[in-house]
């Protein structure tokens, strides 16, 4: 019989193959490139009948067989296609059986599945029932009893009477249709007739806060943007987020809401309520292209934006939220001054939800912008008498910044007689690790090259200069620092006079470095691994080089 399996799977193969022969040219998929399976795994459960019958159900993803070996007397695996089972009937005891994904290109992936199969009914069930924390309606499950195979969960919602199983100590979801309170019952089992049950009366909840924070806004220079409420850009002063204009009554009220010392706007049971500029002052947006904001709700379908002038009253924008997600909003001004609004002399914005006083929302990120016309952006070469370079140092004595700025070129000579160039002093007693970073406002194109060269002016030879660049929205490490970076070293050979330096961002010693990967900063650490003695270092000309 698992001969005949074996040739059945093969005979699927040369289908496949022949019908991915047959394919027009665009068609034509490249075996070779296809990854090794992942996430292999088996749902075991076993009959209540004291037979130690198991039964196999194998998941994976790129997988065109599953080969299974049962980790009992039986030596010779068996072979299941996608979507399919298989039954084993063993002896009471514990089992290591080896799952194996494979890909039509022969690639493999293997996992251990443990098997335990005992004619005792479960005992000591520990059930834990949790309501997602990122999700809406959607329930995890967790049961873990001993002499358990697996469990079945009957969620209790109407019309859903078959249950969702997994293995014993493994985890299970299900999202329900609406909020409320509904009878969950665990079922633990083994292959002992006797099974195990945990019921619970559980309130299932909505998700009613945002568990990340919106998008970062990217750099710009302070001449294309006028920010309300962002903590990236300068916002105008003195704004009232809560001018309220008697919507309270209907218990539309607001808060500041602090998410790990992100701060967003939190406007409750939405009917309408807005934003007011400092008395009799407004803002002139007339040169702006758009306006941004990101808005996360849970129960909220649209939100209704409106511009109010004090010349030609308010004019609104419509758009469709996407519920447990921040939705980036992007509209243009011209979406206002088409119905006849003046917007150089906005004073208030506001805001309605659909449906009307029910929902809540949270807004973040609210800001006018433009297309800008210069870009800080590789290469740099600090000559711009327009753009604005927002170094920020890091790394004194006591933690805080150390000086960084555009000047002079103190020294032009040699391989840089260029107008400007940054400083950056490295103070006495400054961490090993001190130096300055650069915001980009785009990020950098390495189709101009993975290397990176810069000029250097060092008061000393065997000076190691670090850079780094890194992507500055990719989740933190527990400083606060971006995970996804690279970094290369470069040793000055000359002293008190320009150099310039290459840095391989593919050199092995850089890190994990990805061309896809949307790198947005420049960092230069001077004289890396050695505390400050107040000297001085300069940089100029950042440019990439293949």
């Amino acid at each position: 019989m698992k001969n005949i399996k074996n040739i059945k799977y093969i005979t699927s193969l040369i289908v496949a193959a022949i019908i991915f022969s047959c394919s027009t040219e665009n068609d034509l998929i490249n075996l070779d490139a296809l990854g090794a399976p992942t996430n292999i795994s088996a749902l075991t459960t076993v009959t209540q009948d004291n037979t130690g019958k198991v039964t196999f159900s194998p998941l994976g993803e790129g997988v065109a067989q599953f080969e299974i070996y049962f980790g009992d007397d039986t030596t010779a695996p068996v072979y299941v296609g996608p979507g399919g089972t298989i039954d084993h009937t063993y002896k009471e005891g514990v089992y290591d059986a080896k799952i194996i994904g494979t890909t039509l290109n022969g690639k493999k992936t293997e996992t251990i599945q443990r098997v335990m199969v005992s004619f005792k009914a479960p005992e000591n069930l520990v059930v834990t029932i949790e309501n997602d924390l990122q999700v809406s309606k959607k329930v995890n499950v967790k049961a873990t009893a001993d002499f358990a195979l697996f469990y079945d969960v009957y969620f209790g919602e109407a019309g859903k009477p078959d249950p969702v199983s997994a293995n014993n100590g493994e985890s299970v979801s299900y999202t329900y249709q609406n909020a409320g309170v509904y009878t969950i019952r665990v079922v633990s089992k083994s292959a002992a007739i006797k099974t195990t049950e945990f019921t619970k009366q559980f309130t299932v909840t909505v998700v009613n806060k945002p568990f990340a924070s919106a998008p970062t806004p990217p750099n710009r220079q302070s001449a294309d943007v006028i920010s309300i409420y962002s903590s990236k850009y300068t916002n105008v002063a003195g704004t009232n987020f809560f001018p309220d204009w008697g919507q309270g009554g209907q218990g539309s009220s607001w808060a500041e809401f602090d998410l790990n010392g992100d701060k967003m706007l939190n406007y409750i049971k939405l009917s309408y309520q807005g934003i007011a500029l400092a008395d009799n002052t407004s803002i002139d947006v007339s040169g702006m292209e758009f306006i941004h904001m990101d808005v996360w709700t849970a129960d909220l379908e649209k939100i209704e934006t409106f511009l109010i002038s004090k010349t030609s009253g308010e004019k609104p924008v419509i758009k469709s939220l996407v519920a447990n997600q921040w939705t980036s909003i992007d509209i243009p001004m011209a979406a206002f001054t088409s119905q006849g609004l003046t917007v150089a002399d906005i004073f208030q914005l506001k805001f309605v939800g659909t449906p009307w006083a029910t929902g809540s929302v949270f807004i973040d990120n609210i800001y006018f912008y433009k297309t800008p016309s210069a870009l800080v952006a590789l290469p740099l070469d600090f000559e711009s008498t327009t753009l604005t370079y927002p170094w920020s140092g890091f790394g004194a004595a006591d933690f805080s910044g150390i000086p960084v700025s555009v000047v002079a070129n103190p020294d032009k000579t040699g391989n840089n007689t260029s107008n400007k160039v940054v400083k950056i002093e490295k103070p006495s007693g400054a961490q090993v690790w001190a130096g300055a970073s650069l915001g980009l406002d785009s990020t950098i194109d390495f189709s101009k090259g993975t290397k990176v060269k810069v000029t250097v002016w060092s008061p000393k030879v065997g000076a190691k200069i670090l850079f780094k660049t890194e992507v500055s929205g990719s989740p933190k490490d527990g400083n606060g620092n971006p995970t996804v970076f690279v970094e290369v070293e470069a040793t000055t050979t000359v002293a008190n006079s320009w150099q310039v330096l290459t840095f391989d961002l593919t050199n092995p010693t850089a890190g994990t470095f990805s061309t896809a990967n949307k790198y947005d900063t420049v960092i230069l650490f001077p004289d890396f691994g050695v505390n400050g003695t107040g000297a001085i270092y300069y940089f100029d000309d950042i440019k990439q080089s293949n």
